[in-house]
């Protein structure tokens, strides 16, 4: 269903641009190639793609002398510690272990994983070996480890944190949300943001649902998300968007 409203949006001229804290590679390909879908911010806003080209059209790296005082923060934790990179998500050998620690089901432990290239060395050699690096994600084992990345995150103006998943943190430039993503995107499209529609179901999509000129909260959506949204559709898996659309599309 979602599928088939995409098609609708296509006829009538209305482009929809996957937001995602992802990297591109996490994105479904029935997404990438339709065509009404040209645009993709990835990585929490850091990237913006334009998918036709190829090319990266926008980016919000994080300073490196930013990333490494923040990971001499929090080394001793038990925790990830992957880098969005021009190369994509990378994560290092030392850290790779967590990945089996952290509470997450199978799928997303699959899902995370297959998203990742790993680097045989160590996460400072790692950091130094990265020529730009645009988001910061750290799935943690326990609540120290969690505590440790949000007061070294919250210590740092020039940072921000949001999260998607109960044991992760997803940590950007001040200046990369999906929020400020989507108004950069309409700036060069020359589309107001009042004409724009988000859905998001998780903090990372905070910003965005407050941007938009309709925030849309899904139904299976964090409480702190559904009170910031101006309109609440049906879940993810009741095809909530297709739903929320189809009215407003073929009205």
């Amino acid at each position: 269903d979602n599928l088939r409203i995409l098609d609708v949006a296509h006829e009538r001229g209305v482009q929809f641009v996957p937001c995602t804290g992802r990297s591109l590679r996490g994105l479904p390909q029935q997404l990438i190639s339709h065509p009404c879908v040209r645009y993709a911010v990835c990585s929490g806003g850091a990237l913006v793609f334009d998918l036709r080209s190829g090319e990266v059209v926008h980016r919000e790296p994080i300073e490196k002398d930013v990333v490494r005082a923040l990971y001499d923060d929090v080394r001793d934790q038990r925790i990830t510690f992957d880098l969005t990179t021009d190369e994509g998500v990378v994560a290092s050998s030392d850290r790779w272990p967590v990945y089996y620690e952290a509470a997450l089901d199978d799928a997303t432990r699959a899902m995370v994983i297959s998203q990742r290239t790993r680097f045989e060395g160590p996460t400072a050699e790692l950091i130094e070996r990265s020529a730009r690096i645009y988001r910061v994600n750290v799935l943690y084992v326990d609540d120290a480890g969690r505590q440790a990345v949000w007061d070294a995150v919250d210590a740092r103006p020039e940072l921000c944190r949001t999260s998607s998943i109960p044991v992760n943190v997803e940590i950007t430039s001040v200046r990369a949300t999906k929020g400020t993503a989507l108004t950069w995107l309409c700036g060069r499209l020359g589309i107001p943001v009042a004409e724009t529609v988000a859905f998001g179901d998780s903090s990372n999509d905070l910003a965005m649902i407050e941007a938009a000129g309709d925030g849309v909260a899904m139904g299976n959506s964090s409480p702190e998300v559904k009170a910031a949204a101006d309109h609440v559709a049906p879940p993810c898996d009741e095809a909530g968007v297709a739903r929320y659309l189809e009215p407003m599309l073929r009205g």
